[in-house]
């Protein structure tokens, strides 16, 4: 529980006006990148900052990353990849569409859908193409071979884009809206409207419910190891174990940093089991898996709206901010 003893970090942060809510953050290298929602995307920190119009006039709905681009979906039915640069190119419009989820890899590939057709661009700039029973809501890369994850009403898909093997179903009732394999490639796992996670063992497609939380994740992420997975969606963040076989089955989480306000979003460090966590009211807590222990990053002065974005650099020595209020910060880690 946070107190008064929390250890403060917050004289290390260096605040960012972004003028607009905050959609997702990245690292293009090391050059701090802000997404908006308005369709603008903010490239660098203050001093010489780039503004560049990536969906002029349309809303961004998704935003992923991968070295140094990244690739924004908005409701105009574009997917547009953006370099550090500055440079921006259009790789795929369907006017009157709204892009419902995007994915990248190190690679360069990446996958997009709208409703229920998924595409798949690889590295090269070939693209193949799959359709869902009903509206893809998220997708997934795997971590080795190029294969992709998924998530529909129904459950999820494995889909090998470069064969003609049809997509591998793994089935579970309910409307399944966001999808994650494991780093080490053997759990599939989906973010479900019946606030719960679910997850299949991708050898036997044995089952794993991951449930009582009071509303749906909408944040996750994997810890350096691979051992643990990080979630949103209630007062503290609700750590899965995935080191064992049977991955959570059976298993008690483990929660961290508890308050009395819902977590909104989570980022584990790449380098350590270090897990930034981000509240409703507008808070961003660090905690040691180790021992525990709590660094406080903000604790807003004024306004206090919801955490939308982390991530972390590549070398997990900065972490990336944003918020539904328009501001954003950048933590440098002492």
């Amino acid at each position: 529980m946070v107190d008064e003893k929390t250890q403060s970090l917050r004289d290390h942060v260096t605040m960012i006006n972004a003028g607009a809510p905050v959609a997702a953050v990245a690292f293009l290298g090391q050059a701090p990148t802000i997404v908006l929602d308005n369709g603008d995307i903010l490239l660098g920190a203050e001093t010489g900052q780039k503004r560049i119009a990536a969906h002029p006039g349309a809303a961004i709905l998704s935003a992923v990353h991968a070295g140094k681009h990244i690739v924004t979906g908005g409701d105009d039915g574009r997917v547009v990849l953006t370099q550090a640069s500055g440079l921006h190119q259009e790789i795929h419009a369907a006017p009157g569409k709204w892009i419902d989820a995007l994915a990248t890899r190190e690679d360069g590939a990446i996958a997009w859908s709208h409703g229920k057709e998924i595409f798949c661009r690889d590295a090269k700039g070939g693209i193949k193409t799959a359709t869902a029973s009903t509206t893809a809501r998220g997708l997934a890369f795997a971590p080795k071979g190029y294969r992709l994850a998924f998530a529909y009403y129904g459950g999820a898909s494995l889909w090998f884009p470069n064969t003609e093997t049809p997509p591998d179903a793994f089935e579970w009732k309910g409307s399944h809206l966001d999808v994650t394999i494991s780093p080490d490639g053997r759990f599939l796992v989906t973010s479900m409207q019946e606030n719960a996670l679910h997850g299949w063992r991708i050898a036997d497609k044995a089952h794993m419910r991951m449930t009582g939380y009071p509303s749906k994740v909408r944040s996750w992420s994997w810890s350096s190891d691979g051992f643990w997975l990080a979630t949103s969606g209630a007062d503290s963040c609700v750590l899965w174990p995935f080191k064992e076989k049977d991955g959570p089955m059976n298993k008690t989480p483990r929660e961290c940093g508890v308050r009395k306000t819902k977590i909104s979003r989570v980022a584990f460090n790449p380098k350590a089991l270090l897990l930034a966590m981000g509240y409703e009211d507008g808070w961003i807590l660090l905690v040691r898996l180790n021992d525990g222990s709590e660094l406080l990053v903000r604790r807003p002065d004024g306004e206090r709206s919801a955490v939308t974005a982390l991530a972390w650099n590549d070398d997990g020595a900065a972490l990336l901010f944003g918020t539904a209020g328009g501001e954003a910060g950048l933590l440098t880690l002492p």
